[in-house]
């Protein structure tokens, strides 16, 4: 059975000699002899030569650590720190995005709140009374403007440019002007003008008027071909051209097709 010794030296060899050996007396006479004499006995002992047993790396982990063990512990710690603030920084950055992306200036919050107050005011105003109280008003107002509105109810003759002009520009721009340029000779003219005698009476808030071609300065073609014609103004600005209209409506018409006609053509509204 193997002893302390023979684990920390190795196993024993041939010529190995112990100390209880020599105690029993089974040494050799020369081993003998050389007791008697008070000479050291000489014995080759020699250890077996085994390989050094392998050593793992250290990882840090071992209960024995020396010089090596501590840096690395040191170095691991190090990383470990690092780590962590690389985390904690993260984390900072996430938070402020979130509070950026969801707290608002307190000048947005004030007008957040005064837009709340004003919807929770006109909630509370829209009500059954409220809704006929303000429909009693819009008919009041719409009623006002139509009577400030300018009333016609004939055709206005113009005798030189500068009126034609000015009955154009000079004129409220939410009038409707509608300008007859007539030639006497021509029986659809005479026809037409006798039409918008009766138009302008039942149409009040539009401005008819007639004006002769040659006053205006057309060509002898215009005057003989192109007549009767009716020009559209509003605001200034030409909304309607209609030349030839015998062509379209015969020299014998009635107010009623001039009418349609109209109509047709967005001029006048349906009634």
């Amino acid at each position: 059975m193997a002893t302390l010794d023979d684990k920390i030296l190795g196993e024993k060899l041939q010529n190995y000699c112990s100390s209880s050996e020599d105690e029993d007396g089974g040494g050799s006479d020369d081993d003998r002899s050389g007791d008697e004499e008070g000479n050291p006995i000489k014995s080759e002992a020699k250890t077996s030569q085994l390989p050094p047993a392998p050593v793992n790396k250290w990882n840090g982990t071992a209960n024995n650590t020396g010089p090596k063990g501590v840096l690395e512990d040191w170095r691991r710690f190090k990383q470990l720190e690092a780590e962590n603030r690389v985390e904690l920084e993260k984390e900072r950055v996430a938070l402020a995005k979130k509070l950026t992306l969801t707290v608002k200036p307190d000048r947005e919050a004030e007008e957040d709140k005064k837009i709340e107050e004003i919807e929770d005011e006109l909630n509370e105003l829209m009500d059954e009374e409220f809704l006929m109280q303000y429909q009693k008003q819009r008919v009041q107002e719409l009623m006002s403007q139509l009577q400030k509105a300018p009333k016609f109810g004939a055709v206005t003759t113009l005798k030189t440019k500068e009126e034609f002009l000015d009955a154009i520009d000079k004129e409220d721009p939410n009038v409707t002007v509608i300008i007859h340029i007539h030639n006497k000779k021509s029986r659809a003219c005479e026809t037409m003008n006798g039409c918008l005698d009766i138009l302008a009476v039942d149409y009040r808030d539009m401005k008819f008027c007639r004006i002769s071609a040659d006053i205006t300065g057309m060509s002898r073609l215009f005057r003989s071909e192109g007549v009767p014609a009716i020009l559209v103004y509003k605001g200034g600005q030409i909304i309607g051209n209609f030349v030839q209209l015998a062509t379209e409506l015969g020299n014998d018409f009635f107010a009623t097709d001039v009418e349609r006609f109209l109509i047709e053509y967005g001029i006048l509204p349906e009634k």
